[in-house]
């Protein structure tokens, strides 16, 4: 049963890396792989702890055989520290990205179906949304509720909802005219039936390029997030977090503090963005929508 999941799963996998787009794909992938590995092999991949000063380690120290990615201020393991916010970053972006999804998904298919006084309420509520600055939303939210990973998760899903709402409703509203829903319709196919069984996995398509490209503008905002203390209170690990501690020493030339965590953070949004490209590169080729 689980072999025969796997071999589905990779089968999935190798038609999205072939034809159209393929190469972009399949290097989104590898990166949000790499990531994901280094984020679940956190404990046996850190030579130290991230948060505590491994003995005999100095006060920014630069890269070095011992300390790949040098050391900080406090002494802490800047490799370790990079190593476990992987965790941080990838655990508020998928949660935030799901959450998105399972609000924005489900109002675009009701609305664009149904249309009427609901889909006009929804889509002003949901452009005025769209209107307003991510990032300042964002910051808003997040401060209103504190800071954790949680209620900065809830802050990215407020920006982003909108953003699954207004594709979805717009790709519901090219399928819904199409001949075989008319059929259906003609059919008395209960409404549910037809949005649930027809539609979404049409509009299946149009919700992954939306999760790539989201994703990746939301690794973006996490980062704005965290630099504002937002996400996590240090000394926990967090990249967003180590760029504003780390800023403070350029001048002292301990770049290392600040390269290797804005590296991390364009790298993943690179993987996210790429598979979002590569996907809607793909679908458009073979006529499907994303905008």
């Amino acid at each position: 049963m689980e072999g025969g999941l796997f071999s589905r799963l990779m089968g999935v996998v190798a038609g999205l890396v072939r034809g159209p787009g393929g190469l972009m794909t399949a290097t989104g992938l590898a990166i949000i792989t790499m990531f994901a590995l280094v984020a679940i092999a956190a404990p046996w991949i850190a030579p130290y702890p991230p948060d505590v000063r491994p003995p005999g380690a100095g006060l920014l120290e630069p890269p070095s055989l011992r300390h790949p990615f040098g050391t900080n201020d406090l002494g802490y393991d800047v490799f370790s520290r990079i190593v476990w916010g992987a965790r941080v970053v990838l655990k508020v972006v998928l949660l935030s990205s799901l959450m998105s999804m399972a609000v924005g998904v489900p109002l675009g298919l009701i609305s664009g179906y149904y249309g009427g006084p609901l889909d006009r309420l929804l889509s002003m509520v949901m452009d005025s949304l769209y209107a307003f600055p991510g990032i300042i939303m964002a910051i808003a939210v997040a401060s209103v509720l504190g800071p954790s990973t949680f209620n900065a998760a809830v802050a990215l899903m407020v920006v982003y909802v909108p953003t699954y709402y207004r594709m979805t409703r717009a790709r519901v509203l090219e399928l819904k005219n199409e001949p075989f829903i008319e059929a259906l319709q003609a059919m008395g196919a209960p409404g549910w039936v037809i949005l649930v069984r027809h539609i979404l996995p049409n509009a299946a398509p149009t919700i992954l390029v939306v999760f790539g490209l989201a994703s990746a503008d939301a690794i973006l905002t996490e980062a704005g997030l965290s630099f504002f203390g937002l996400v996590a209170v240090y000394p926990q690990p967090d990249w967003g977090l180590d760029l504003y501690y780390g800023k403070n020493y350029l001048l002292d030339g301990a770049w290392w503090l600040v390269f290797f965590p804005g590296a991390s953070i364009l790298l993943l949004a690179l993987g996210f963005a790429l598979l979002g490209e590569g996907l809607s590169e793909r679908f458009r080729v073979r006529g499907g929508s994303y905008g």
